[in-house]
């Protein structure tokens, strides 16, 4: 597997810390209103490195934050007249409801950046021993950019590029106290009627820039395998991850950096100004976000993506092709004569396979790979009849559903269940749960959300519905 290091700025293998295992920390979203289709991207991007990676026999440590404390969570509370944990909690909850449209697997872990507070504060503190970092006299907490002797190296910027004018997207508001304009801040004292936590230093919040840094170390390492986001994040928030974390663990922080290309819409950047921002609800209302899915993998993830109704429409009509033939393969099984595939045709669908995850190692190819499953389609519709043995019609089958699947795409058309069928599931899950078979619960309520069967658990017992 070849990945394109931001770092490094070329295309390197990919070797893990740890043989079979990868740890991946990936920058989720802010939690203060619906997720948009840009921040929808990284999502679906990382999410089918993930599942690729699953499939090439890793065990994968997947972990993306929530960022739920921040100044646009803050002014949305005080716009609403509520707290500020309300709305993190509701975004939270809308944001985990879209990506599972998006068929986004959950992380192993999303952490939150107001649960992992201390640990920011500890990471401060030890900064502060070695120098890195200082306090100003309202309490703020600044790092000492220029100390850090490799800054730069990820946006691949020099102090002295800094200097000649980008130096101001470092800048914020209250830095008289700073002892150098480069200084970015670690630790903010508290405004009236903002939330805040009590350190050494002041009462106050951490800034934003502190908070992957330290969730990453606690839930995969000091040294990780691959940070990503999009490629908005490269500078200043990437950067500055590396500078602290490197400053602090005094070991790389991660070997490889990975970021996705911006989306455009109809060639313009994506703005409410321009009338052309659109949420991923936006999106539902007018497609299956499967659609949306597929989408943003026809092209590849490090390039710009254009958004348009005609690319939708091109991406909608595509997923269809694909699902008419695994529809075709259903029916034609049906009534099937027994028999195997012959070697010829085992080796020409194995080819498949071969030609899909060579896609897919050249830097998580998946327009090659998409059209890789096209051939499987086209091979599908010309080569499988009435006629076919249940073997040949089976392999095939397990073959697009497979690829399909590894690039998070649902082909298979849900099998609608009885309610009799659902409610004998659901007390099977209950009958688990209660002899602490966690494991089979888990897998009963994955097994009915694959079928579009939704459950609550409440006060006055499980409550369920169907997925619309």
């Amino acid at each position: 597997m070849k990945i394109y290091n931001t770092l490094t700025r070329r295309k390197e293998e990919f070797k893990p810390i740890k043989e079979g295992h990868l740890g991946m920390y990936v920058c989720g979203p802010t939690v203060y209103n619906l997720i948009h289709i840009g921040n929808a991207r990284p999502m679906i991007v990382f999410d089918t490195f993930r599942r690729y990676m699953i499939h090439r026999g890793y065990d994968v440590n997947y972990v993306s934050n929530f960022t739920d404390v921040d100044d646009k969570i803050i002014n949305r509370a005080i716009e609403e007249g509520v707290k500020s944990e309300d709305i993190s909690e509701k975004y939270i909850r809308e944001c985990k409801k879209d990506m599972e449209g998006l068929n986004v697997m959950p992380a192993t872990k999303h952490p939150r950046a107001t649960e992992e507070i201390d640990g920011m504060i500890e990471l401060i503190g030890q900064l502060i021993e070695k120098g890195y970092a200082y306090k100003a006299e309202d309490g703020t907490v600044y790092f000492r950019t220029r100390k850090f002797k490799e800054y730069g190296k990820l946006s691949h910027k020099n102090i002295e590029d800094l200097e000649a004018g980008h130096g101001r997207e470092l800048k914020v508001s209250g830095n008289e106290g700073k002892e150098d304009y480069l200084d970015f801040v670690l630790w903010k004292p508290k405004k009236e009627g903002e939330p805040y936590w009590t350190s050494p230093w002041c009462d106050g919040r951490p800034g934003w820039h502190t908070e992957c840094c330290v969730m990453a170390k606690k839930y995969i390492g000091a040294t990780i395998d691959i940070h990503a986001g999009g490629e908005d994040l490269i500078f200043p928030h990437h950067e500055n991850e590396i500078a602290q974390s490197e400053a602090a663990n005094e070991v790389e922080f991660s070997h490889y950096w990975m970021h996705n290309g911006f989306l455009n819409i109809d060639g313009e950047k994506m703005s409410k100004s321009l009338n052309n921002f659109f949420t991923v609800r936006d999106i539902s209302e007018k497609y299956d976000l499967q659609v949306l899915r597929f989408f943003m993998l026809s092209a590849h993830y490090r390039s710009p993506l254009n958004f348009s109704a005609e690319l939708m429409e091109s991406a909608k009509a595509g997923l269809a092709r694909i699902k008419t033939a695994v529809s075709k393969l259903d029916f034609l099984l049906k009534t099937a004569p027994g028999g195997e595939a012959d070697e010829e045709e085992r080796e020409r669908i194995k080819g498949f396979t071969a030609r899909f995850d060579e896609a897919m190692d050249d830097d998580l190819n998946t327009a090659d790979a998409v059209s890789v499953i096209f051939e499987l389609v086209k091979y599908i519709n010309t080569g499988a009849d009435e006629n076919s043995s249940k073997g040949l019609l089976s392999l095939m089958k397990e073959e697009i559903v497979t690829l399909s699947s590894v690039l998070g795409l649902i082909v298979e058309e849900k099998e609608e269940l009885l309610e009799d069928d659902i409610e004998a599931l659901i007390n099977e899950r209950q009958e688990a749960r209660k002899n602490k078979d966690f494991k089979r619960a888990d897998e009963i309520r994955d097994e009915l959300l694959k079928k579009g069967i939704i459950l609550e658990d409440t006060r006055q017992g499980v409550k369920w519905k169907r997925a619309d």
